[in-house]
C-alpha cells in the first residue's frame, strides 16, 4: 500500500496529522507493507521574503497580534497532546520550494523521512527557518546528508519539476490545503483527523486492495 501524503514544512497541522499517521500504522498488522510518500505543498508559492510567522497570520486573516497568539496556543495545545512540544512564537514564514525540493531528492535516496522529521521538530520546537540554502543544508547535516550534496542539488534545478508535478496532482485531487493523504490514489484523509480516522482509512483501503 501507498500512502502520498500532501504537506508543508510549515504547516503545523502536517506535523500533528504525520504523528497521528504514525500512531495508526504502529498497530497495523500490514504495516511492513506499507509505503509513506512525501508529496509537495506550499502554502505560499508566491512568498517572495522571510517575514515572523505571527505577522503573516495578523495580515493574512485579519487578526489583532492577542487574538494569533491565542489561535497559535490552541495549536500547540493539540501538538502537546501528540507529544510534540511546539514553539510558536519566533517562527518564521516564508517560500519553501527549496525545502521541498531538497525533501524529495533525499526521498530518491531513502533519506526522506529522516529530513522530513528533522525539517518539522526543527522548525515547529526549535524556531529554526527552512528557506535559505544555509538552512536547509544544516538540517541535512543533522541526519546525516552530506553538505555538499546538498548545496549542489540547492544550487541546481533538480526536482524542480516533481515539486510543480505534486502541487498539480494534488489540485487534480481537489485538494485546497494540507494535511491530505491519500490511500493506494483511492482514499483520503483532509486534515489531521482524529487517530481513529487513520485507522479505520488504513483497514479499509487493506481489504479493498486484497479484494482486487
Amino acid at each position: 500500500m501507498i500512502i502520498d501524503v500532501w504537506s508543508d514544512v510549515v504547516c503545523p497541522w502536517c506535523y500533528i496529522g504525520k504523528k497521528r499517521l504514525e500512531r495508526a500504522l504502529s498497530t497495523f498488522e500490514h504495516r511492513d507493507q506499507v509505503l509513506v510518500r512525501h508529496r509537495a505543498f506550499q502554502l505560499q508559492p508566491d512568498a517572495a521574503e522571510v517575514q515572523p510567522t505571527q505577522q503573516l497570520l495578523a495580515e493574512k486573516y485579519n487578526l489583532t497580534p492577542s487574538a494569533v497568539k491565542e489561535m497559535q496556543a490552541n495549536v500547540c495545545a493539540v501538538a502537546d497532546g501528540e507529544g510534540l512540544c511546539y514553539d510558536l512564537d519566533s517562527t518564521l514564514s516564508g517560500n519553501t520550494f527549496d525545502a521541498h525540493r531538497m525533501l524529495l531528492w533525499a526521498q530518491s535516496m531513502g533519506e526522506g523521512s529522516g529530513l522530513l522529521e528533522a525539517m518539522y521538530s526543527g522548525y515547529f520546537e526549535k524556531s529554526k527557518p527552512v528557506f535559505t540554502h544555509s538552512d536547509l543544508v544544516a538540517i541535512g547535516i543533522s541526519v546525516g546528508i552530506d553538505a555538499d550534496a546538498s548545496e549542489d542539488l540547492l544550487l541546481s534545478g533538480k526536482f524542480t519539476e516533481e515539486v510543480i508535478a505534486d502541487r498539480n496532482l494534488a489540485a487534480q485531487l481537489g485538494a485546497t490545503g494540507v494535511p491530505f493523504f491519500v490511500f493506494d490514489m483511492k482514499f483520503g484523509i483532509s486534515g489531521a483527523q482524529p487517530l481513529e480516522a487513520f485507522a479505520q482509512t488504513l483497514e479499509s483501503a487493506w481489504k479493498q486492495r486484497i479484494t482486487l
